[in-house]
């Protein structure tokens, strides 16, 4: 484990006399998955061990519901101004964020939690919007297999990570496609306790990949 990773730890787990958050954005063109996969994985370790001290919730722009991708209606818990206070941000891909790539409100916003927020992950072509704002100069990350060569493009800096589920790169995790954010999901529960936290976590929600084809 490397110096920034030990940094970043001591960071999100540490004190301070209040419960730490994990936020989820939601947004319209989110794919389904990447925000419901985490949130699955999450949810399931902060309600069921609060002991933990860890809680998540979902936040859109202004609070309210987003159209996904695949037309899923989903609700966020609060709007990004009267969120709580992120420990963690769990930033999906999906469709939605072409357009984010362009909007210059939503990457000056990233890049304001990435001053603030002492973990940023991402799903999929959420390392897209992280790269178009910046924070993946120098950075090993991991996307979308498909868009891999747009991640190169947008920031030819980044050391792609063309094979790998994930990528821990100590203050910033990205994973690559759609359900690849369960994996990350579990390999966080896994950092911020332990592996065998995580392995109760991945029983509750019966996720042992076997595919049918």
């Amino acid at each position: 484990m490397n110096d920034t990773r030990d940094h970043v730890a001591d960071d999100v787990t540490s004190g301070e006399g209040r419960r730490r958050q994990i936020g989820i954005l939601l947004f319209d063109g989110v794919e389904e998955l990447d925000a419901v996969g985490p949130w699955e994985v999450l949810s399931a370790w902060t309600q069921q061990h609060p002991e933990d001290g860890w809680d998540t919730f979902c936040l859109s722009r202004d609070g309210r519901p987003v159209r996904s991708a695949k037309t899923l209606v989903l609700g966020a818990h609060h709007s990004i101004d009267d969120a709580p206070a992120i420990d963690i941000l769990v930033h999906p891909g999906g469709p939605g964020t072409r357009v984010m790539l362009h909007d210059r409100g939503h990457l000056d916003w990233v890049r304001r939690q990435r001053a603030t927020v002492p973990l940023m992950t991402s799903v999929c072509t959420g390392s897209l919007v992280y790269a178009a704002a910046g924070l993946l100069v120098g950075r090993r990350a991991t996307t979308h297999w498909a868009s891999l060569n747009l991640l190169s493009e947008l920031d030819p800096t980044v050391i792609t990570d063309v094979s790998s589920r994930f990528v821990d790169d100590g203050d910033l995790i990205t994973s690559a496609g759609v359900s690849a954010g369960i994996d990350m999901a579990l390999h966080l529960v896994a950092r911020l306790t332990d592996v065998e936290r995580a392995r109760e976590v991945r029983r509750e929600i019966q996720y042992n990949p076997q595919p049918p084809i």
